[in-house]
């Protein structure tokens, strides 16, 4: 949790001391969280591998492989266009009305938008899905906020070594799903040859099964979650709609009530809480140079993300490796495995040898590397077919994947230190929220197109190459501006 800061109405002889001691992880409320990390990776995950397949089943593209890619990119990002446009209104209405109703309203969505995923027979009906669940799905956003809430930074490096537990779950039994129970009818005709229903709808079964779990998580959430700010309980959500919470900070002070999770460091029941600051006094040059820094590395994770299914998905003569979904969703699933151990095994370890811009740094320059053997995959299929050398370079391409997953535990270090206090520890994650978005908009989309456009003919093949690799020295130039040690930020505060 963040320390008690030093504004306007907190006298200096109130100044905790800097922690000492390493705090025990809240294990009653900590279990949640590390369950509400698995739907959005569970269900983007169900649907990687078939994307490519369905965008050619539904004929938009009207038989040009080289436009599949640019849909694929279209559909990913309009989830990130509809999440732009609400994930700062969702922090902010977090700190007044809490964690927890806004996180039950983004698993509510996510199991709409995924049945609804599944029905659609159009590409406009597979926007308008993604649409709905990126307009009200912020719960990464709620989970790193309300990790930061019940954690301080003493445990909060181990606490991230754990999330990998339920992300390797989530991409893992994400992509087999899709990859796996994708036309079912097509694939299992002993099983599944007489419905009618998965004929006519190929990828509603394992867009139901996501649905269904993730509706099991939102049973347990809404039983066992309990809520981890104190809220401004006098204030209507009405009103608070009224003001926009743009620009306004309330004059009631929050008190801690019995029901919610309160830090001894933070202060006692009876004493007066921070309150959120407006908007214009959040925008440090701290919070700044950690946007930055989450944005650019967010762009090349998002874009590359969004082009390695399709170029997997892409014939070899067209600068892919011609790999059908079940390929696509076991390679992702495994990797999603390989990267979930190896943070939790060395994350902490790491943090604690080498600090959290030693790690960054180190994940955001891996994608040079990663970017090359694009190329160099597609040149040895085109010489020797799908062979050890092919796999060679895709296993260390996914390995060196591991250090870029490695950037995102450490982000969240960086914005809890950059926030200007407790109280607005969720509007500040959501400005950051708010830019990687956009970045998360502009990367699978561009990245898509680029490498459309790079497969055609007469242009150049390495179009895709250069554009990722930009965005790599961008990411570690940006890197640069974070401070070596955290604590310079926090005892600055």
């Amino acid at each position: 949790m963040i320390a008690q800061q030093n504004d306007e109405e907190t006298p200096l002889l109130q100044r905790p001391e800097q922690p000492t001691a390493k705090t025990p992880l809240p294990w009653d409320q900590f279990w949640i969280l590390l369950l509400l990390e698995m739907p959005d990776f569970l269900s983007s995950g169900t649907l990687a591998p078939f994307i490519p397949q369905l965008i050619r089943d539904i004929g938009v593209t009207h038989g040009d492989e080289t436009q599949v890619g640019h849909y694929a990119g279209i559909l990913q990002s309009s989830y990130y266009a509809a999440h732009t446009l609400t994930i700062f209104h969702w922090s902010q209405l977090s700190d007044h009305i809490g964690r927890r109703p806004v996180i039950l309203t983004a698993l509510s969505a996510i199991v709409i938008s995924m049945f609804s995923f599944g029905l659609s027979k159009t590409f406009l009906g597979l926007v308008v899905s993604r649409i709905v669940c990126g307009a009200f799905d912020p719960s990464d956003s709620m989970v790193k906020s309300m990790l930061m809430d019940i954690t301080d930074a003493t445990n909060m490096p181990k606490a991230y070594s754990y999330i990998p537990i339920p992300l390797m779950i989530g991409t893992s039994i994400g992509p087999l799903i899709g990859g796996s129970l994708s036309r079912p009818a097509d694939r299992f005709p002993d099983i599944f040859g007489r419905s009618e229903l998965l004929k006519t709808y190929p990828y509603l079964l394992p867009c139901s099964i996501s649905a269904f779990s993730v509706s099991i998580i939102w049973l347990v959430t809404y039983i066992h979650l309990k809520e981890s700010v104190s809220t401004t309980g006098e204030t209507s959500l009405w009103d608070l709609v009224k003001k926009g919470f743009l620009g306004q900070s309330y004059s009631r002070p929050r008190q801690p009530s019995s029901n919610v999770i309160v830090d001894p460091g933070e202060g006692s029941p009876g004493e007066v809480q921070p309150k959120p600051l407006p908007l214009r006094a959040l925008l440090t040059s701290k919070v700044l140079s950690v946007t930055a820094s989450y944005t650019t590395m967010g762009l090349f994770q998002t874009g590359y993300n969004s082009v390695l299914p399709v170029f997997y998905a892409t014939p070899i003569e067209l600068g892919g490796l011609s790999l059908d979904p079940p390929r696509i969703g076991t390679l992702l699933a495994v990797s999603g495995v390989i990267h979930g151990i190896f943070q939790l095994l060395f994350y902490a370890h790491l943090h604690d040898r080498f600090g959290a811009k030693a790690i960054f740094i180190t994940g955001v320059s891996s994608g040079i590397p990663i970017v090359i053997l694009f190329p160099v995959a597609n040149a040895l299929a085109r010489a020797y077919g799908i062979g050890m050398a092919v796999w060679l370079c895709v296993v260390v391409q996914l390995t060196l994947k591991t250090s870029l997953i490695l950037c995102f535990p450490c982000m969240a270090l960086f914005i809890r230190a950059a926030a200007p206090n407790r109280a607005s520890l969720g509007t500040t994650n959501g400005i950051v929220m708010v830019v990687v978005a956009v970045a998360r908009i502009i990367g699978p989309a561009t990245a898509a197109s680029v490498f459309s456009y790079s497969l055609q003919e007469g242009h150049d093949a390495w179009s895709i190459y250069y554009f990722f690799i930009a965005i790599a020295f961008l990411a570690v130039s940006t890197a640069l501006l974070l401070p070596r040690d955290l604590s310079v930020w926090e005892d600055s505060q």
